[in-house]
């Protein structure tokens, strides 16, 4: 049961000091699941106490703290490392300075006030916030299988979970992703949930393909980063007037 356990110290602050291993990859869509499912019924239940925009805040306060702001510092750091106009190593090395450079504050900030105003707009949904962070954490463990690691030859965070095979537990990843999400998303509005599953999936490509194109590959910083850019599109997109 250590990939269980291994997901969960990996994407939130629980499960304690776990080891890293490859096989958690294939539990990240659960995982993704649960967190998705406690967000969606703490939205429904402020939302009957509160008006929308304190309800919307409160969720998206709780999101940061489930993830330990692991997730949102990925962002913040990826949009350093890959905005600004540095060569390749000199990226990699911002990516992993702690301080904080302009493009990730005006990054961090457009993507909070955007999940906000998406939560803030959408009437309180369980089922929606289940596909969605299914689906992110899904877009998490499946890059690995199909990118290559920027930090092959120096090591990062996630070279411990990248150590054995990978391939098999990104399989897994994508069809319970895929499954979750798309119930998930389906379930909630099929038109709409078709639409946010499109729009976020684009998004993330975009993201990896800015990564191949500056650093060459993921960061353990660009696999959070994909997950925040996939929650925040396809919460916006869901947003809209269908």
């Amino acid at each position: 049961m250590n990939g269980p356990r291994s997901a969960v110290a990996f994407l939130t602050p629980l499960g304690g000091a776990a080891p890293p291993s490859p096989t958690a990859f294939a539990w990240f869509p659960a995982v993704g699941a649960a967190m998705g499912a406690l967000l969606g019924l703490l939205w429904w239940s402020v939302g009957r106490i509160w008006p929308a925009p304190v309800a919307a805040a409160i969720v998206v306060g709780a999101d940061l703290a489930l993830t330990g702001l692991l997730h949102i510092d990925g962002l913040v750091d990826s949009a350093d490392g890959l905005l600004a106009q540095l060569e390749r190593d000199r990226r990699l090395a911002v990516m992993r300075e702690p301080s904080v450079g302009a493009f990730g504050i005006a990054t961090a900030a457009v993507v909070l006030l955007a999940r906000f105003a998406a939560l803030e707009t959408l009437r309180p949904s369980i089922l929606l916030l289940v596909g969605i962070w299914c689906g992110s954490r899904a877009v998490m463990a499946v890059i690995p299988s199909v990118v290559r690691y920027a930090r092959a030859d120096t090591g990062g965070l996630a070279t411990s979970f990248l150590a054995g095979g990978r391939v098999v537990p990104g399989i897994v990843a994508a069809g319970t992703g895929v499954a979750g999400l798309l119930c998930g998303t389906m379930l909630w509005r099929p038109f709409g949930g078709a639409a946010a599953t499109a729009s976020g999936l684009v998004a993330v490509g975009l993201v990896l393909w800015l990564a191949v194109r500056r650093i060459g590959g993921f960061t353990g910083d660009v696999l959070g980063a994909t997950g925040v850019v996939f929650e925040t599109v396809a919460l916006v997109v869901a947003a809209a007037r269908w």
